[in-house]
């Protein structure tokens, strides 16, 4: 698409310092290959002033023992085991000033492994919650502790990565050298979708980790340790294509990666996304009149600023639709986004909030008034929509008493907060009333809520037929990616680039997995398994209860 030509604003270039950053090392390798004591070692080095030791994980629990090892200097800083905790006491450490000589801190962290863990058993805390909501409302039984099926869904992982990348956010404002110790897992190696009798090594943590990162060492075995990538000049250590080369320490890596004369914090310019597509205009009206006369029609934003008064406006006309307000109401936030609309605060029948919890209240007063006009005689008239005006009260009585009905009954929620909890993106009603605001994560918070309709028909046989056909089909792909050590998200990944894809495709990108998946089961020794999943028809209802006494029987460290 065409767009300008001149710059927006006036910049200037410099030249390269030359100085490399502050160096951030990851140590990996599989359990007991010596990382963590490779660690408190280097913290004897002569280049860094204290160490600060955050271990996360009950796993080895190895940092007080290691402070036997002749030289360690380093201190061990407590938190509670939650992330935000965790994060806090990052900080505290990256605050902490350096020596007087002028050497500078380090941080670990063991390990990041168990801190990842720790982000995916938040995920599937949130979907057991979310799927326990929607048993409730249909009705259905919920889940039990013991049970491990509960679909993880793809909003609650991209708020883990968030999270992520703000502990390596933090990292980078660090001016010290950081060792981040992981664990390494073995794995089959594939080759056109078939296991090999050959093996490799994964890291157990967000796969773009060694992207993150200055140097890379992996540990084999106790005493035997490599370094696979680092970021070094000839200056420092010269690299020789096709070499392999020893670790030798943590202080010999600090010189080779140039520590001694790292700049006094990391040259880094972080992403900044400022908006949502369309919510706001990608490029800045041009100022001066010569700009304005040579900037093309195109380059006009296509949505003005929205203001309070617009907000309100655009709320009570949907609410005044006579046809459906709902759908109204979810019009304005699709296309103005809620990120806008929470910025912006209206007075309302219940109370002063931004347009977005309006929003949220208006939908539910339209339900609960669909459902008492469903109880009344044919001939009464359709009760009235309290219709929210920036500073104005409602004008008519009945209006008044029915806002002020509804402000009684949730009396509870508004003393606790302004804005009320956002509604569960895959219910149909409220959360259950035993819930409170504090229970509702914000990992949950819905962007887009789905139409739903004031009574839902009974579905047919079909219907039913092909929802137990999609629950199987979606029940062995979350087993195929269980048997690759993927999520089931990456599992997909090939077929799902346009979205969730069809029940057809779906079940023969499974049956077209399954020899490789025998085969592996076969070399394992679980013949009986192989030969029962071999004979099993493309849509097998009962692939869970198959594969059950298999992942019961893996160790859970494995």
């Amino acid at each position: 698409m065409p767009g300008p030509t001149t710059p927006m604003r006036e910049r200037r270039s410099r030249k390269p310092t030359g100085r490399p950053n502050p160096p951030i090392v990851l140590l990996a390798g599989p359990e007991m290959t010596g990382k963590g004591h490779e660690a408190a070692v280097g913290t004897a080095s002569d280049l860094v002033a204290t160490t600060y030791w955050v271990q996360v994980g009950g796993i080895s629990g190895t940092a007080d023992y290691y402070g036997q090892i002749d030289g360690a200097r380093y201190e061990i800083v407590d938190h509670d085991g939650s992330f935000d905790d965790i994060l806090d006491a990052l900080r505290w450490a990256i605050s902490q000033p350096p020596a007087e000589d002028g050497r500078r801190n380090m941080v670990v962290i063991d390990d990041v492994s168990s801190v990842w863990d720790l982000l995916g058993d938040e995920v599937a805390h949130i979907s057991r919650k979310r799927a326990e909501r929607r048993a409730q409302s249909n009705g259905q039984r919920t889940a039990r502790l013991d049970d491990p099926y509960v679909d993880e869904e793809r909003d609650l992982w991209g708020h883990a990565k968030d999270r992520w990348g703000e502990m390596l956010w933090l990292l980078r404002r660090h001016n010290g050298p950081t060792l981040l110790i992981a664990r390494q897992e073995i794995i089959t190696a594939y080759e056109s979708d078939k296991p090999t009798r050959h093996h490799t090594r994964r890291i157990k943590a967000e796969k773009n980790i060694r992207a993150a990162v200055d140097a890379v060492v992996e540990f084999h075995a106790v005493g035997e340790a490599y370094v696979t990538g680092m970021h070094a000049m000839p200056t420092h250590f010269k690299i020789q294509p096709g070499w392999t080369y020893r670790y030798e320490g943590v202080d010999t890596l600090l010189r080779q990666l140039g520590y001694e004369d790292a700049a006094e914090s990391r040259a880094v310019t972080e992403a900044r996304p400022c908006a949502y597509l369309g919510e706001r205009p990608l490029i800045a009206q041009p100022s001066s009149p010569q700009q304005q006369q040579q900037a093309p029609a195109s380059q006009a934003p296509q949505h003005p600023a929205l203001t309070d008064d617009d907000a309100a406006a655009l709320i009570r006309k949907a609410l005044e639709d006579e046809h459906n307000p709902e759908s109204c109401l979810r019009a304005i936030r699709e296309e103005w986004g809620s990120r806008n609309l929470q910025g912006l605060v209206i007075n309302t029948p219940w109370g002063r909030m931004n347009a977005d919890a309006a929003i949220t209240r208006s939908l539910q007063t339209t339900k609960e008034l669909a459902k008492k006009k469903l109880k009344e005689d044919a001939g009464d008239g359709q009760p009235k929509i309290p219709v929210p005006e920036n500073g104005i009260a409602p004008t008519h009585q009945a209006e008044q008493d029915q806002a002020q009905q509804h402000h009684e009954d949730q009396a509870d929620e508004s003393q606790e907060t302004e804005e009320p909890p956002p509604p569960d993106p895959e219910a149909d009603t409220p959360p259950p009333p035993g819930e409170t605001p504090e229970d509702t994560s914000a990992a949950e918070e819905p962007q887009d809520i789905p139409t739903a309709a004031a009574a839902k028909p009974r579905p047919s046989a079909a219907d039913r037929k092909k929802a137990i056909a999609t629950k199987a089909l979606n029940e062995e792909a979350d087993v195929q990616a269980r048997l690759l050590m993927l999520t089931k998200s990456e599992h997909l990944k090939s077929i799902s680039e346009d979205g969730d894809p069809p029940m057809t495709r779906l079940r023969d990108y499974l049956v077209k997995q399954r020899p490789a998946l025998i085969a592996q089961l076969e070399a394992e020794g679980h013949t009986e398994l192989a030969a029962e999943y071999r004979k099993a028809p493309a849509v097998q209802t009962q692939i869970r209860r198959m594969f059950e006494p298999y992942f019961n029987s893996v160790p859970s460290g494995s």
